[in-house]
This record gives structure tokens, C-alpha cells and sequence, in this order.
């Protein structure tokens, strides 16, 4: 088993990682917020010191023009998708940010080849704070799932599911699965937030984040069973406690927002998410960059996947908020 140098990327939030054929392609939240970047190496160790190539930038104005977030590359029928959130306008008085999603398209075989088209934005019924867009085919089926605020439930946002007519659009009226409702899910926001499909035999799961960004986020977990109708809400089983938080003993705050990947060995799956290895926070903690990407092993028992607790840190990080290079510095990698 390979032994993951965590972090495996520097300041790199909400990290997305997609394995095709032996080469794992990442990509994440730019600390900047403006860029969308990928890199891409025949091991996750590699990765840090890959080099980034900047695929899309924000736009001076309008729609896409402020704080790009958690930008996801996904691979469907032989083209490549990236799913992405963005703002046209400052928060809102409420703290409430204004994203809505968006999707660029590419047909080219290499993903960090300059063809990416804009698709545009995905409508839904509801025209709200949206964001975090995952997408899965089931059966032929390709469904989105993502977080958004409706007016008439209180909090940030829920989680819905919806089939897609095309990679950028909807086929029907999305459905609720999940809304902060435990304690857990409702420190500092109410928020249901960052989903990611696990798969495994049978069993079909969404994990996902909750609470504010700061040391009180954490992961739940919903699970369903192949075959289900998975537009039902009543196929799918909440977990009442997360599945995956903060260890104080490990130094490790605040993990979430995580992605699926198989392992080297191709058979062992792997939980890729963000967490700082500290708790003094100065300012808003979505304007700290140093929420570094690291890598879990996911273990499989009869009760389902179990995430463990987040691992220490083995090589070097920052000490200080300043914005690192991609390739994370003369420092970067070098053991603890």
C-alpha cells in the first residue's frame, strides 16, 4: 500500500481528483479564487509537484467574474466536463454568497489543451445560491448533484438531485435529499454542501459537508441501494452523526469537501479532501488559503465505508496565509 505524503497539495481547497487510465488528474479552489487549473501525474505523490496549467480564468465582469469555486473535471461520453461555481456580485447582506453553476466543455483528448467552450450556466426552478455541482452516470443515467439555498427553508443550503438532458442541462425537477437538520450540520451556517458519489457493490453513496468552513465542518453521509429510484428521496438513508471530522490529537481541522479516486493498486478506494492544521483563523476562513488538500483510505465493513479519522501532516506546510506558488515552493514535500 502506497503511503500518502499528506498534505499531498498546498492550498489547494476543495480538491477534485479523477483517475483515467493510470494518469490522476486534480484540479481545486485557486486561493485566489480566479483561475481554474489542472494538473496531472502517474501517482498522487506526484502530484505537488506537477506542473499546473491554467485552464480558464474569470471573467472581468458579469456572471463568472468573481470567486471561482470548487471547480470538478469529469469524464463523459469521451469528453472531458468541468462544473464550477462563480458570482457576479459581492455577498450578499446576509452573508449569503450569490454563485449559481456553471460547465465548460472539452473534446480534445488532453484536458489542459486551451479548447474548453463555455456551456453556460445550469438552470434550476429555483434562481438561488448554488454551487458545488457533482455529476454521476448510473445505468445510462447521468445525474447532478448540488447544494442550493431555498428561500423557504432556513439556512445556506440543501442537497438535490436531478437527471441531466445533456452535461449542462437538466431533464426534470430537481428533488431534496438532504437538509442541515442535526446539530452537527448547523455550527456557525446551516449547511449541506461539497457532494461526492462513492460506489461500492451494491451500494450507492453521497458524502458531503457540513456546518461553516472553519474547525466545526465535517462529513455526512447519505447511502442507497443499486436499482432504487434515486429521484426518490425515500431511497436514501441519512446518517444521523458525521462520518469523517476534525482530530484534535492528528492536528487536523475542519476536513471535507472531498472526491473518490481508486488507489495505485486500482482497487483500494481513496477519500481526497481538505482540512488545516490549525485553528487560529484570522478574518473570514473562506479567504484563509491554507485548507491543503490530503488523502484517506477509505475501509469497507459490513455497516458500509468507514473514512477513519484525518491523518497527520508528514510533510512541510505554511505557517503564514501567504499565497504559495503552484508547485508549493523550494519547501514543498520535504519530510516533517
Amino acid at each position: 500500500m502506497v503511503v500518502y505524503n499528506n498534505p499531498v497539495v498546498l492550498q489547494r481547497a476543495d480538491p477534485w481528483v479523477l483517475k483515467v487510465g493510470d494518469e490522476y488528474y486534480f484540479t481545486g479552489s485557486d486561493p485566489e479564487y480566479n483561475t481554474i487549473a489542472i494538473r496531472h501525474a502517474s501517482s498522487i505523490n506526484e502530484l505537488q509537484a506537477a506542473p499546473e496549467t491554467v485552464v480558464w480564468r474569470k471573467h472581468e465582469s458579469g456572471p463568472m467574474s468573481k470567486y471561482i469555486w470548487a471547480p470538478e473535471l469529469h469524464r463523459v461520453n469521451d469528453a472531458w466536463y468541468i462544473y464550477f461555481a462563480a458570482a457576479e456580485r459581492e455577498f450578499e447582506e446576509s452573508g449569503l454568497p450569490t454563485h449559481r453553476m456553471y460547465v465548460l466543455e472539452n473534446k480534445d483528448d488532453d484536458p489542459t489543451s486551451d479548447h474548453w467552450e463555455e456551456k453556460g450556466q445550469i438552470k434550476t426552478p429555483i434562481d438561488s445560491f448554488s454551487l458545488d455541482a457533482t455529476t454521476e452516470v448510473i445505468d445510462g443515467v447521468q445525474y447532478l448533484i448540488w447544494a442550493q439555498k431555498d428561500p423557504a427553508i432556513a439556512g445556506n443550503s440543501n442537497l438535490y438531485i436531478a437527471a441531466m438532458e445533456n452535461p449542462w442541462t437538466l431533464a426534470g425537477d430537481p428533488v431534496m435529499l438532504s437538509k442541515p437538520e442535526y446539530d452537527w450540520e448547523c455550527v456557525d451556517f446551516l449547511v449541506n454542501e461539497g457532494p461526492a458519489v462513492l460506489r461500492h457493490g451494491e451500494d450507492i453513496y453521497i458524502a458531503y459537508s457540513a456546518s461553516g468552513t472553519g474547525v466545526p465542518y465535517a462529513v455526512g453521509l447519505l447511502s442507497a441501494k443499486h436499482g432504487s429510484d434515486l429521484l426518490d428521496p425515500k431511497s436514501w438513508v441519512k446518517s444521523p452523526v458525521p462520518v469523517f471530522k476534525t482530530c484534535e490529537k492528528n492536528g487536523q481541522y475542519g476536513p471535507g469537501h472531498n472526491s473518490f479516486v481508486k488507489a495505485e493498486d486500482g482497487v483500494t478506494d481513496l477519500m481526497i479532501y481538505h482540512a488545516r492544521n490549525y485553528t487560529e483563523i484570522k478574518g473570514d476562513p473562506l479567504f484563509d488559503p491554507n485548507r491543503h488538500a490530503r488523502v484517506g483510505v477509505v475501509r469497507w465493513t459490513e455497516a458500509g465505508p468507514d473514512f477513519g479519522v484525518p491523518e497527520p501532516d508528514v510533510v512541510w506546510s505554511p505557517s503564514t496565509t501567504e499565497v504559495l506558488p503552484a508547485d508549493g515552493g523550494p519547501q514543498a514535500g520535504t519530510k516533517l
